[in-house]
């Protein structure tokens, strides 16, 4: 299928480009006559980024984890509106409330007559409990796994994968199991959520796949009981709030009615400090602000650190659903930045959550052929904010490093991970594209912009299945 132009761009000069870099109108050089001028223009931002400036920043943000609604994500929240004040911003919060969880301090498992290491982990939303049973290994934990076992009082062994875990523990709960246990189907622990608060849950832990295959055998042996302790675990009604700084356009005699917007989600999960994970995107948004403040645009800027990204983009959703009509059909595109400076993560990518280039992907693989002879991968990808602007129907993609870094959302997202040549790449890459669109050179207003389309809410990172 052929890809249809986003963008028409025009030059004083009379220069034309297309989407995915310089392309040259006569006979001319292309240096001289296009890439040369344009960049120019890149060197205007890029000269004024200063990377010690993202990495302090993520250094200050990952001292400890930012929980949504926490008080540790209140002080990220404050300290990013003062940096924005400090940059001479407007800045305002928007404040929600969404339903909170707080993960259990003590999780155990112990399974009579196995020695072997266990290491339970909690689900985002299970519950409390302390149950006792005998130990069934049921599958997957499908309905039709089930269909033949009687789960009366006991405790079901189920292995990860095709439904959702909310699902096996609310079909193991329904032949009367009292706890379940889940087992990975690849290397490493499991870092899940249940995706929402049910009164059904019975008390689930998650093992690795070495742990469930050794209690599988084991059953196969005879009989073992098992003991599922779970104390702690909070749910209720918290409050978070998006940090939102604007800059209006300097040419307003010429203004071109359009809104540019660059963020992050500022939140942490549980345990994790979160350097990567997104005291990055946080960060760099912040030091792109800075470096966007006293340039000229013809286009309203906005940059935005959003609260609860973590727990199913709650920030960004609450955002895009305040958005008027009016703004919405204003909205040229939005910049989100998740986990853009690992040093041990893969190369650069471009998310777009429909699959489909935007204006945002096509303005960012320019620059970034520009800047490094080739333009940035696109990729199909929810899992960030960049969902919510997408299904309010304005363009947006979200950048971040494929594949991701084994310790993201543990305690190990530390910032002695963090690769200045990563964060100083995302930073120009994106700083220029974003320079694209707002100052008066360019011409945004034939951006065609998609229509609106309603995707599956299950785009944040933490895993449902």
């Amino acid at each position: 299928m052929k890809k249809k132009p986003v963008l028409a761009l025009t030059l004083a000069a009379g220069l034309a480009f297309s989407s995915l870099g310089a392309q040259a109108i006569s006979a001319q050089p292309v240096e001289s006559q296009q890439v040369q001028p344009h960049k120019l223009f890149d060197k205007l931002v890029t000269k004024h980024i200063n990377v010690d400036n993202i990495y302090n920043n993520i250094a200050y943000l990952s001292r400890t984890p930012r929980v949504a609604g926490s008080p540790e994500e209140q002080n990220a929240i404050r300290f990013v509106k003062k940096q924005f004040e400090s940059y001479g911003y407007k800045t305002k919060l928007q404040e929600f409330e969404f339903f909170g969880y707080t993960a259990p301090h003590t999780v155990e498992l112990t399974v009579s007559g196995y020695s072997g290491a266990l290491d339970p982990t909690s689900f985002t939303y299970g519950m409390d409990g302390n149950v006792t049973g005998e130990l069934v290994s049921a599958g997957l934990g499908r309905a039709q796994d089930l269909a033949d076992k009687d789960l009366t009082g006991k405790i079901a062994l189920v292995q990860r994968g095709e439904i959702p875990f909310a699902q096996k523990v609310l079909n193991a709960a329904a032949k009367g199991a009292v706890g379940v246990i889940i087992f990975n189907n690849a290397d490493g622990v499991i870092n899940g959520t249940l995706g929402a608060p049910d009164d059904k849950y019975i008390p689930v832990v998650g093992i690795t796949r070495d742990a469930g295959q050794a209690l599988v055998s084991a059953l196969d042996s005879g009989p073992l009981t098992a003991t599922i302790n779970i104390e702690g675990a909070e749910g209720g009604m918290k409050t978070s709030h998006n940090v939102i700084a604007t800059k209006a356009p300097t040419f307003k005699n010429k203004a071109a009615k359009g809104i540019v917007a660059i963020g992050a989600h500022h939140d942490s999960v549980q345990g994790a400090p979160g350097a990567n994970d997104d005291a990055s995107g946080t960060a760099m948004t912040l030091e792109l602000a800075r470096v966007l403040k006293n340039l000229p645009t013809d286009t309203e800027l906005r940059f935005i650190t959003f609260g609860a990204e973590e727990l199913g983009l709650i920030g960004s959703e609450y955002y895009a659903s305040q958005l008027s009509e009016e703004e919405k059909n204003r909205f040229v595109g939005y910049f989100n930045l998740d986990m853009v400076g690992s040093r041990d993560a893969g190369n650069l990518v471009i998310n777009v959550a429909d699959g489909n280039p935007n204006i945002v992907s096509e303005t960012a693989q320019a620059s970034s052929t520009r800047l490094n002879g080739t333009p940035t991968p696109l990729e199909l990808g929810g899992s960030s904010d960049h969902v919510s602007f997408t299904e309010a129907g304005i363009p947006a993609a979200s950048f971040i490093h494929r594949p991701l870094e084994p310790w993201y959302h543990t305690p190990d997202d530390t910032i002695d991970k963090i690769s200045k040549e990563k964060l100083q790449d995302v930073a120009e890459i994106v700083g220029t594209a974003v320079y694209d669109l707002v100052r008066p050179e360019f011409n945004r207003l034939k951006a065609i912009k998609g229509k609106e389309q309603k995707l599956p809410h299950l785009h944040h990172k933490q895993e449902i299945k």
